[in-house]
């Protein structure tokens, strides 16, 4: 039963948006709950909790109740987001010139775990974000330079936050992955604090911030051309046992 407090709508994941074969992209449905949680816009990170995958085509519950968000399938909790006071830490700028030449090193050249993912897979281009983060010489950065599709925005031409975590997801990953290797993200936090625009170039950075037995940590960033932050976010991955 649904109280006069919470809000309840019906989510379902299209395919497109997927990151292991079957479930949704971790950063993409992130980014999706914290948008029902603030709106577009908002002033505070927002912490995103992934209990288990989210399934792709099929209804799921997305309630907004109070400073919380969730998305259940049935009874089962999938995702839950909510606003921290806490201000991410960044990697360094990679000029895009830079980032893109990185590009060659892309592990998931070698070898790739999930090759149909949204944001780092060998999707067409136009269909999925194709950003293949590679190692930056002379330091401990992975980079890459993010040409934004024409085909990611909404019914207003803007660029959905959902987009822009979904570019900051997997190369926190990818500073642990050799070719193959793979994990699953458990826990998000991010802020975006510009826009992004269809047909612009950013380059997306990051580096891996330690590890616990199987869990990974990691940082990453969305730059302008000039160097402007246009969102932070920090990582935490679970590795196979």
């Amino acid at each position: 039963m649904t109280t006069a407090a919470e809000l309840q709508t019906v989510l379902t994941v299209p395919a497109r948006f997927r990151g292991p074969e079957g479930t949704a992209n971790g950063g993409w449905i992130a980014g999706t709950i914290t948008e029902a949680l603030h709106g577009a816009r908002h002033d505070s990170a927002v912490e995103v909790t992934l209990h288990a995958p989210t399934p792709l085509e099929t209804e799921l519950a997305l309630r907004h109740l109070a400073n919380t968000a969730t998305l259940t399938d049935g009874d089962t909790l999938l995702v839950e987001a909510i606003p921290v006071a806490e201000d991410l830490d960044a990697p360094a700028f990679v000029p895009f010139n830079e980032a893109a030449l990185a590009e060659g090193g892309f592990a998931g050249l070698t070898g790739h775990a999930f090759p149909g993912c949204f944001s780092c897979g060998m999707r067409d281009p136009g269909d999925g974000l194709r950003i293949f983060p590679g190692p930056v010489p002379g330091t401990d950065l992975l980079a890459a330079g993010w040409r934004v599709p024409m085909t990611v925005t909404d019914e207003d031409g803007a660029v959905p936050e959902s987009i822009i975590w979904a570019a900051l997801d997997c190369v926190t990953g990818w500073t642990h992955f050799k070719p193959g290797e793979s994990a699953l993200l458990g826990r998000m936090t991010a802020q975006v604090h510009r826009r992004v625009y269809p047909g612009g170039t950013y380059s997306v950075v990051g580096r891996a911030t330690g590890r616990e037995g199987r869990k990974l940590f990691g940082e990453s960033a969305v730059y302008e051309v000039d160097g402007t932050l246009v969102a932070a976010a920090k990582t935490v991955w679970i590795a196979p046992a």
